[in-house]
């Protein structure tokens, strides 16, 4: 079932081939609808971290707050119905206004509105709105950048109240549209840009490259290593969580400082 979902967590250490660095990584205990969170180990990179290869890599044409080619990036797979990503947006930021002055980190914005389809023969959807939400978003980048993108994403989570992942559409296109004023992106052509459903196909796109990747509910974050590997942390995640395990990696930094693909 693809489900939204917090983290039953469990302890997790990761021995570090040749004492290059350790991290050791403590997952929130949170209600799951489905199983329990686990740290994915398909193969073991050279710096003994966990290698995850079929989440695709952060490029040019991701939406990156902070420096894009920053040692450690937190890649976060969200939906801007999700409770539990609200939750863990206030997280990001804070991880951001700690660590993003210092170009050490970096945080990759991937939408995934798991929950815009039905997932049972029910056919109910639970996040009905979460595919246009997804759109607009995008919409918003193309006209305003990164910068808005992350305002509009910041602001959205802020205000976004409990019970509103199944509120009516017009209500929320409404709500949309008047964080889209807020922000100071041109209405006028936002509006084209959702009329025409510009990135309908790529947040359909996003969604089958989500579920190929192995992810079943959201947040789901990979923190790329500096060596490139990356470590998969399902479901909320606390600002202390993050804090502990970037701290452990940052002395690994100066080896190495991958960049992003064009």
């Amino acid at each position: 079932m693809k489900t939204n979902r917090g983290a039953l967590s469990i302890a997790s250490a990761i021995i570090i081939a040749g004492a290059l660095i350790a991290c050791a990584i403590i997952w929130i205990n949170r209600p799951a609808a489905t199983g329990v969170s686990a740290l994915r180990t398909d193969s073991a990179g050279p710096d003994g971290l966990s290698l995850v290869d079929d989440v695709p890599p952060v490029t040019a044409d991701d939406h990156i707050l902070g420096n894009p080619n920053a040692p450690i990036k937190l890649v976060e797979y969200s939906d801007l119905s999700c409770p539990y990503c609200r939750e863990m947006n206030a997280a990001m930021v804070q991880i951001m206004n700690l660590y993003g002055p210092t170009g050490k980190v970096a945080w990759v914005y991937r939408s995934l509105p798991l929950l815009m389809k039905p997932i049972d023969a029910s056919g109910t959807i639970p996040h009905p709105n979460s595919g246009t939400q997804a759109e607009a978003l995008e919409c918003v980048a193309q006209l305003g950048g990164n910068s808005a993108f992350f305002s509009f994403e910041k602001q959205w989570f802020s205000t976004f109240p409990d019970g509103a992942e199944t509120r009516g559409a017009t209500i929320d296109r409404a709500v949309i549209d008047s964080l889209v004023r807020k922000i100071g992106v041109d209405f006028s052509s936002f509006n084209d840009c959702m009329s025409a459903r510009r990135y309908e196909k790529k947040i359909s796109l996003a969604y089958d490259k989500g579920l190929a990747a192995g992810i079943t509910g959201t947040p789901t974050t990979y923190i790329f290593t500096p060596l490139g590997n990356r470590i998969e942390l399902i479901g909320l995640q606390s600002y202390a969580t993050l804090r502990n395990t970037i701290e452990t990696l940052l002395p690994s930094i100066g080896t190495t400082t991958p960049g992003i693909k064009n």
